[in-house]
């Protein structure tokens, strides 16, 4: 009788932790409607004070959700909206704060030649408690301060949405 009881729990032993890593993830990503409201409002806070921008926002993976461009805004700001998003949500940091981090010979510089990080501010993650779901890049404003501010504004319209 032992024995049978003591041979159930070793294979009850084995089988747990192997149904535990077969499990499905459950995820909080950015949805679409997300993405539009946080760029609308970027936007309009740029338009606001003058400046045209590109708002851009990546979800967890770090895929392009969303690319919005004002009607004037530089061709360029598209590529750099995208890369301060993905930025953002790569290292869990305003973009800024990456380029001050990573600035000069730190243990962090290296981090600067990964593939589509860029060291430029305007870039915020999009966070719920610690958990990075995607990323909101501005690109177009007289200044990478700028650029954040105005982001600020993006992450203010949805902050009801990311708790």
């Amino acid at each position: 009788m032992h024995v049978r009881l003591f041979g159930l729990a070793a294979v009850c032993a084995l089988v747990v932790p192997l149904a535990a890593q077969g499990q499905v993830l459950t995820e909080r990503n950015v949805s679409l409607q997300l993405a539009k409201t946080m760029g609308d409002a970027a936007i309009a806070a740029c338009k606001a004070d003058g400046y045209d921008v590109t708002a851009a926002v990546v979800d967890r993976a770090g895929d392009l959700k969303l690319l919005l461009r004002a009607d004037s805004s530089n061709p360029h700001n598209a590529d750099l909206a995208r890369r301060k998003a993905f930025t953002a949500r790569t290292f869990g940091i305003p973009s800024l704060e990456f380029a001050k981090r990573t600035n000069g010979a730190t243990e962090f510089s290296g981090q600067r030649f990964l593939a589509d990080v860029i060291p430029l501010g305007g870039g915020l993650p999009l966070l719920i408690g610690a958990e990075k779901i995607g990323g909101l890049g501005i690109s177009g404003a007289p200044t990478q301060e700028a650029d954040e501010k105005c982001a600020r504004a993006g992450l203010a319209a949805a902050a009801s949405y990311l708790k």
